[in-house]
Formats: C-alpha cells, structure tokens, sequence
C-alpha cells in the first residue's frame, strides 16, 4: 500500500494565521509524524512537501496522482470568523460514497479519543486536491487553529493524533489492497443532450462508454477495468484524442 500525505499550505501561503501560530507549519509537523508512523508499519508513503515550500493544489494533486499511490490524505487546520467560535475535527470527501467516505469517518471517529469533537464528514467536491485525484482522498481538519482548546489538544496530543489517523488508515489496508474499478470520464453534464454528444464523439474516435446518471449530472465514461495502469493508458490515449479525462474510482 502507497499513501500520499499532504502538508496543506506552504511557502508563500501559510494557510490560516492566529497568534503567530501557522496553520501550514503545524500542517507539515504533523505530516512527517504520521509519514513516519506508517513507514513503521510497512506502508510506502509519498509526500508532496518535507519543507516549507509553495504549491499549488494542482500540483499537489499531480503530485499524487504521479506516485501511483493508493490513498492521498491531506492534513490541514480548520479557522473560523471569530476566535474560539467553534471547535472539533472533520474531514471534506468529494463526496460522501466508498471507501474515502469510510476512512474519513474512522479518523474523526478516532481522534475523538484525543479529546476532539467529532464534526462529521463533509463534501466539498470542489476543493482541487479531493477532485483531481486519481485515488480516494480525503482532507482532515485537524482543529480549529484558531480555538485555544483545539490548540491544548494539538500541542498536548500532537502524537496520539498522528497515531490515530495512521491507524485508521492502517484499518482499512486491506480494503484498499483489493482491485478497484476504474472507469475514465470525459464529461459532466447538466443537459443529457450534451452528455450524449461526448458520448457520440467518443465512439467516433474508437472508444466504448455510456452516460450515467449522478443526481442532477450525466457523467460520460469510458471503459471498465480493474487495473488502474490499464486506466492511466486509456487516459492517455483519450487525451491525445482531445478529450478533457478525470479517472475514477468505486472503491
């Protein structure tokens, strides 16, 4: 098993500031805690940033989605309007489905244990680092940076909250070894008259897919496959065809 961790800031974005405090430093301290944990534990771990370096969240994202890696997580620290407004732990998920959903509920569930409120999980599909990737992502907020309880806890529980994110993701290793299936889409659309016009496109140039329904969306995908290799190169091939591609994922 592959992870990508994710320092959330960086550089010239220190992400949210409160009393000196920030959020991308303590993003980054906490990133080489649980790489560190999961080496331990026999898992391979990538991360986007090991200093205090400027990226984009696309590149992030690329970042990742070069690795091959299984899982990317996304560490980060929540703030709010006013000081001390609010206070707890959750984690965003594009959406609320399959396995991302699943590990996002045991790290909020865990860390629990290290005093936090549980906030429940969120989706936020149009966050870069959740839509671009390859791979089931999540984004913990670890605290609200700028509530001093949330503070005690990250300073005084700065292990056992690496630890109990690592062990939620160790828990569902082996759902994460089982083979995916990965499809490649094309579009997403609001009209299905669109929908069936990428549709057609595609079939013209060779390819196989069909529309299906997302709620109030018709997503246009491409292929059927349990080899996220196999994807990446019907990526390729429809992207040298002219198509915009976005692989997902059912696990």
């Amino acid at each position: 098993m592959k992870v990508v961790i994710d320092a959330g800031h960086g550089g010239s974005d220190p992400g949210a500031v409160y009393n000196g405090r920030k959020e991308a430093e303590d993003n980054l301290n906490l990133a080489l805690e649980l790489g560190e944990i999961l080496r331990d534990a026999g898992i391979q771990v990538v991360y986007t940033r090991t200093g205090d370096e400027t990226q984009t969240p696309f590149e992030k994202a690329s970042i990742g989605n070069q690795s091959g890696a299984d899982l990317f997580v996304s560490l980060h620290r929540n703030s709010s309007p006013i000081p001390n407004q609010y206070s707890g732990v959750e984690t965003l998920v594009y959406d609320d489905n399959g396995k991302k959903a699943e590990l996002a509920r045991r790290i909020n569930e865990n860390l629990t244990t290290v005093g936090y409120q549980n906030l429940g999980v969120k989706e936020r599909p149009g966050l870069v680092v959740l839509r671009r990737t390859n791979m089931p992502a999540v984004l913990v907020e670890s605290g609200f940076i700028n509530t001093d309880t949330d503070n005690a806890i990250y300073d005084t529980q700065f292990r056992q909250i690496a630890e109990q994110i690592a062990d939620a993701i160790i828990s569902m290793q082996q759902d994460f070894e089982r083979k995916g299936n990965y499809r490649v889409q094309i579009g997403l659309y609001r009209m299905f008259s669109n929908a069936q016009y990428a549709l057609m496109q595609a079939i013209s140039k060779g390819f196989n897919g069909e529309i299906v329904s997302q709620g109030e969306y018709y997503a246009v995908l491409v292929g059927n496959t349990d080899s996220y290799a196999k994807a990446q190169e019907l990526e390729r091939q429809l992207q040298q065809a002219g198509f915009d591609t976005l692989i997902i994922t059912s696990r």
